[in-house]
């Protein structure tokens, strides 16, 4: 019998940011944070224009009013269709051929700008409600896959058929949450989505090039919006007005969430209260115990993530290869709830201890595939490779929990690691040479931090002595506490 699974909704509103945890049978499994400062742009709808075409890149630079430039690909860009409603013009057509240097372009964004990339565009605009999406450029009907009725599928498929000669022309996609709704409910959902994109039209007529002309929900009514598929049991929200505005969307939207929804007077901060403010912090932590005393090593880069299992203090009971099997299986659930927990996109490197039998590496894979089933993110998973690493990828929308809440470090730029005061010094006796060869002075000052100030006159004391007497002149040391261990200057007097 499966085990039943208990989800909880918790939402912390303060002025300039709002959070949302996703708890699972008292585990949190999913936060998303949203800053006033820097709101997430995915579904953002702009009327941009082309600053620049990239022939080699198959692409090109939209400015759509932001910091950056956004991104489009040249298969991005969709394609007229013919009266047969098929596509007018090659799959791989040249972008030059597409596209012009100045041109007025509707663009959407599919991707958050992440790092140093700006946005991601598509010209294929799509716009949610809670049962449908609505595709202007479309003409055909789709029906998500998660629902597995061939009969109910076609049910739903034929519903928006039938009433799409009422509508203007366009494509829909029926979403997961559509599942045994009335025919009323499609209609009044369609009738929403053209009056949306109708006013969104009406702002792209009259609004000037790298204006925003649609923006998606909120978070708070976003998470509402696209709870299909889960079961939750409570919503619990520790703003009154923010529950006022829910509960009113839910009794319009999702009349069967409205009991659900609660507010939290509490004087105790929501999250303490679940534990959720120290699992967050724990997120952004490198290394992640598991409970038998083997442990994860989690470290993200630009171009990948990888995970490092480890057996840690784990000594087994019975021999090493079972031993090695237990952390592995272990560490599949731990894996699955940390990329949703710390929302890892991009490609995924996941390093098991070395299993050599090779039914252990086939059950450790399956348990990670049916761990990575609840995950609402796309994942793509391969085999063990020969080098005992399993190669995977997850779709990557917004950023990542440590880019929204953390920044590089400052003193060793992002690196995670600082030049030893050993390694300075010797810098600076470098430095002292260069600067003794190339300027007559009477003496030298070497401002630098503590513990390499320290090291010049204890360890490397003798070193320091040998150098002043080969360049003919005294050197003074200064310690400069506002200097972090790889900074100095050496000053000529």
């Amino acid at each position: 019998m499966p085990m039943v699974t208990r989800e909880e909704l918790l939402i912390n509103i303060t002025p300039r940011e709002t959070r949302v945890a996703y708890v699972e049978n008292g585990v949190l499994h999913e936060v998303h944070i949203e800053r006033a400062s820097r709101r997430g742009l995915v579904g953002n709808i702009y009327k941009g224009r082309v600053s620049r075409i990239l022939p080699g890149m198959q692409a090109a630079f939209i400015d759509v009013g932001l910091e950056r430039t956004a991104f489009l690909h040249a298969s991005d860009i969709v394609r007229p269709m013919d009266e047969d409603q098929t596509t007018n013009g090659k799959p791989d057509e040249p972008i030059m051929e597409l596209l012009r240097e100045g041109q007025d372009l509707v663009v959407q964004v599919i991707k958050d700008p992440i790092g140093s990339k700006g946005a991601r565009l598509t010209t294929q605009i799509s716009i949610p409600s809670r049962y449908l999406v609505y595709v202007p450029a479309g003409m055909h009907v789709g029906v998500s896959q998660k629902i597995e009725s061939a009969e109910e599928r076609q049910r739903l498929k034929d519903l928006i058929t039938h009433n799409m000669a009422g509508f203007d022309p366009g494509g829909y996609i029926v979403r997961t949450v559509a599942d045994g709704i009335s025919e009323q409910a499609v209609i009044k959902d369609m009738q929403f989505l053209q009056k949306l994109w109708r006013a969104t039209q009406e702002k792209i007529a009259i609004e000037p090039a790298g204006s925003l002309v649609h923006e998606d929900m909120p978070l708070v009514m976003r998470t509402m919006r696209d709870l299909s598929g889960r079961q939750i049991e409570a919503i619990r929200i520790d703003s009154r007005e923010t529950y006022e505005r829910i509960k009113k969307f839910a009794g319009k939207f999702l009349p069967e969430l409205v009991d659900c929804i609660d507010h939290y007077p509490g004087e105790r901060p929501i999250f303490d209260l679940y534990g959720v403010e120290d699992e967050i912090h724990k997120a952004l932590e490198r290394k992640v115990q598991l409970k038998s005393g083997g442990y994860l090593i989690i470290d993200q880069t630009e171009a990948m993530t990888t995970i490092d299992v480890n057996t840690g203090a784990f000594v087994g009971h019975r021999n090493l290869e079972e031993t090695i099997f237990k952390t592995n299986l272990e560490a599949t659930q731990t894996i699955a709830r940390q990329l949703r927990l710390r929302n890892l996109g991009g490609i995924i490197i996941i390093d098991f201890i070395d299993m050599k039998d090779q039914e252990h590496r086939r059950q450790v894979l399956r348990a990670l595939e049916k761990n990575l089933e609840r995950d609402h993110a796309r994942t793509h998973l391969s085999e063990v490779s020969s080098l005992g690493l399993v190669q995977m990828t997850r779709k990557r929308i917004r950023e990542s929990l440590a880019q929204i809440m953390c920044e590089p470090c400052p003193v060793c730029n992002g690196r995670g690691s600082m030049l030893t005061p050993e390694t300075v010094c010797y810098d600076i006796f470098r430095e002292i040479l260069r600067e003794a060869r190339q300027f007559d002075t009477q003496q030298l000052l070497v401002l630098a931090s503590q513990p390499v100030v320290d090291m010049l006159v204890d360890e490397e004391s003798t070193s320091l002595a040998e150098l002043e007497e080969f360049i003919g002149k005294p050197i003074k040391l200064q310690i400069e506490s506002a200097y972090s261990q790889e900074q100095f200057d050496v000053v000529l007097m």
